[in-house]
């Protein structure tokens, strides 16, 4: 298989009347650039007459999916399917500035792991998703110990040696750029962040702000668990046990020392939350590959 610089995975799903555009737009800029290229398009089952436009844009691979598997299935195929040593994910609905990927991929110089940073959030049903993602992200860095400005940004450039080791944790959703951030942050591998201009949307948007919200805080939740499970537990554990033993001190003063049913309840739930965290990374370590790609 011949190696190239960079490859750029484009999930499309329904994204007629713009996709072309941008689809060039992202092929002048590596043109121009020092980097040598392929651009993988993964049509995730589009029915809006996309399928049928694709075929005909030059330059670029082409991936079926028969039915509609969600952008971070199409991801998975795209990123497997790569030559590239560097993978760029992006979108073609013209959120993103495509035409900055060179300058994108020249700041991982240094790194594994590169993000757009969105300046702004122009989605829709903002209300919602703002706050919700304020919260998500808020807790993504405690679970990590890193200050992280966008955890879901859909532009992103990153070493392919390093995210293949993770690739099949990525969720079918939307939620796969967070499992991304959370996999490279959690294994000690270095993530910039990169301010970007972002843009409001062309077409109809995918995203359901309760439904995809729900699955970000799983999934946030999920991969701590999966490496840092005393992050979760352990302060959950501590929280009850503070709390156990102000109700124990409260019994022995108001009850003459009766110990009160629902304080030995609070404080066997915190003696089961610390060992569950402890046997739950006693198995995160003992189960860790051995194999690991060094980062940069």
């Amino acid at each position: 298989m011949d190696v190239v610089d960079v490859s750029v995975v484009l999930p499309v799903f329904n994204e007629r009347g713009h996709l072309r555009t941008e689809i060039d737009r992202i092929q002048r800029a590596l043109t121009a650039s020092p980097y040598s290229f392929e651009i993988i398009v993964v049509d995730d089952g589009s029915d809006d007459g996309s399928e049928t436009d694709l075929p005909a844009v030059e330059g670029i691979s082409l991936i079926r999916h028969q039915h509609n598997r969600g952008s971070g299935a199409a991801r998975r195929t795209g990123t497997t399917a790569a030559r590239g040593r560097v993978v760029v994910w992006t979108d073609v609905d013209m959120t993103y500035p495509n035409d900055e990927i060179p300058q994108l991929v020249k700041e991982l110089d240094g790194y594994d792991h590169v993000v757009g940073a969105r300046r702004t959030e122009q989605g829709t049903q903002r209300f919602f998703r703002v706050p919700a993602k304020w919260f998500i992200r808020r807790l993504a860095s405690y679970l990590t110990d890193t200050d992280i400005p966008d955890l879901n940004s859909g532009l992103r450039a990153f070493r392919r040696d390093v995210a293949m080791q993770y690739v099949h944790h990525l969720p079918a959703g939307f939620s796969c750029v967070t499992t991304l951030t959370m996999s490279f942050l959690s294994n000690g591998y270095t993530v910039k962040y990169v301010p970007i201009d972002y843009f409001p949307r062309a077409g109809a948007s995918k995203f359901h702000w309760w439904r995809d919200t729900k699955r970000y805080l799983l999934q946030v939740v999920r991969m701590s668990l999966s490496y840092n499970p005393l992050k979760v537990f352990l302060p959950l554990g501590l929280g009850l046990l503070v709390l156990g033993t102000g109700k124990l001190a409260y019994d022995w003063i108001d009850k003459d020392f009766r110990l009160a049913a629902n304080t030995l309840l609070i404080l066997l739930a915190a003696l089961q939350a610390i060992t569950v965290g402890l046997l739950a990374d006693l198995v995160v370590r003992a189960t860790k590959p051995s194999t690991h790609v060094p980062p940069s």
